[in-house]
């Protein structure tokens, strides 16, 4: 009897745990406004609604932040292939890590911890903020690491364009906060923020 309490809970335990990723559906990679239309709307927003994306909104804007059009290949190029990121999204009821390969969020702290994505005052009520991680050790230099992360921003930036979603790319946040609340290691380092949403 008492074993199959212990198998119950256990299996309750697992199911939580698993319950708390989120599987995005997958991402629409046709359609979207044309290349030289986004460049023309292209703009930062710093104003920004408390409404959520849709899920399949969500899938697209993360794909085209850094998924893989090719097998082993991102929609963004990094210098000799290295790809060397991490895209984390704080989201209302959760820290999550973006795996491409899944395509899934992986759930790293629950809570809302939005406030720690930048010390602008919108970023708590935005409903996205993506953290932008580089690992040190998969770079081939640092330098590289910001040139590779702005190819990511800038996708970014042209698919809010094309959805009509506000987006602003940050350099004002705390680092060591954010290196804590992700549980980053001595080799990763938070280069950039961006903050995504709807505009109010």
């Amino acid at each position: 009897m008492k074993r199959s309490i212990l198998l119950f809970s256990l299996t309750v335990l697992s199911f939580s745990f698993f319950a708390q990723d989120i599987k995005l559906p997958a991402p629409q990679k046709e359609g979207g406004m044309p290349l030289m239309e986004a460049l023309s709307l292209r703009q930062t927003t710093r104003e920004f609604s408390s409404k959520g994306l849709y899920p399949q909104t969500l899938s697209n804007l993360l794909w085209a932040a850094y998924g893989f059009n090719r097998e082993d290949k991102r929609v963004v190029p990094s210098a000799n292939n290295r790809q060397s990121f991490d895209v984390y999204v704080i989201l209302e009821k959760g820290v999550y890590l973006y795996d491409a390969k899944e395509n899934t969020l992986i759930l790293k702290k629950e809570g809302d911890f939005r406030s720690s994505a930048g010390r602008q005052d919108f970023v708590a009520i935005a409903p996205v903020n993506l953290i932008y991680v580089a690992d040190l050790r998969k770079t081939s230099s640092r330098d590289m690491a910001f040139a590779d992360c702005g190819f990511i921003s800038q996708n970014v930036y042209l698919f809010c364009a094309s959805e009509r979603l506000g987006t602003v790319v940050r350099g004002w946040f705390d680092k060591d906060e954010l290196h804590q609340l992700l549980n980053l290691t001595e080799q990763q380092e938070v280069i950039l923020t961006q903050t995504v949403g709807y505009n109010p």
